[in-house]
């Protein structure tokens, strides 16, 4: 998911650390934000990012497991040795890469889009007087907030679902989030919520994040991620749970 978290300065780094000498390599991830990662009916992780995970670990040879972390704490939380990696849906950008490391992308830069109650008319060149949302700590929050916030309501929510419920209650008039999280959402409304404007280009795709110090790691998910690539893993995964792609095997 295109996320931008808020970088907690107490947080404590963990200097020297090696993810590869522990038993277990820890992965984060949100646990709320479907497909890329949510909890099943039986309440356990799943989602493309909790099956590629695993899948990356196999390769690797590693034993791993998953480990659920509000979006807001996700890197504190890393750099802090909670966990190894995170595995979240979160873009790559500039920012985020002064504080940790990420691996290539395992789902290429996807624009954001606009969501709105069907029916409603918007130029996008002049937006004054709405209320529109993201969801807090996300690029798509300080997108909205630095090309919108002057002339209108800026509204962020700890959570994607609480700000689709907004949306469809009435309590904003525009969201704005990743399209691969919101196509099925649209999809399945029944023509309630529908998309406005054009998409979005923020962050240069989904990858794992370490911690800068990991190097091992890194190198080891490195050498995983691109076999999975090459023998379609990567693709099979991406078709299952979005119904796109091949985007790493042709």
């Amino acid at each position: 998911m295109m996320k931008k978290t808020l970088l907690a300065l107490g947080a404590t780094m963990i200097l020297g650390s090696t993810a590869m000498a522990a038993d277990t390599v820890r992965i984060g991830t949100e646990g709320a934000y479907a497909p890329w990662n949510y909890l099943d009916d039986s309440g356990k992780l799943a989602g493309y990012e909790i099956d590629l995970g695993m899948a990356l670990c196999e390769q690797a040879g590693l034993t791993c497991e998953m480990v659920a972390n509000e979006w807001d704490s996700i890197i504190p939380n890393l750099i802090a040795g909670n966990y190894d990696m995170i595995m979240a849906g979160m873009n790559i950008t500039e920012e985020r890469a002064q504080t940790i490391t990420f691996s290539d992308h395992y789902y290429p830069p996807d624009p954001s889009r606009y969501v709105a109650a069907a029916g409603g008319e918007f130029d996008f060149g002049s937006l004054s007087g709405l209320k529109i949302g993201a969801q807090g700590a996300t690029v798509q929050a300080d997108y909205i907030e630095a090309t919108h916030g002057a002339d209108n309501n800026i509204l962020s929510f700890e959570t994607p679902d609480q700000s689709i419920a907004d949306l469809m209650a009435g309590n904003i008039d525009l969201l704005l989030a990743d399209n691969a999280f919101l196509e099925p959402i649209v999809t399945g409304s029944g023509g309630a919520i529908e998309f406005v404007g054009e998409g979005v280009s923020i962050g240069g795709g989904v990858a794992i994040g370490m911690r800068q110090d990991d190097t091992d790691l890194q190198a080891t998910m490195a050498t995983a991620l691109e076999a999975l690539k090459a023998d379609g893993t990567v693709d099979k995964l991406i078709a299952e749970y979005f119904e796109k792609g091949p985007f790493y095997k042709n």
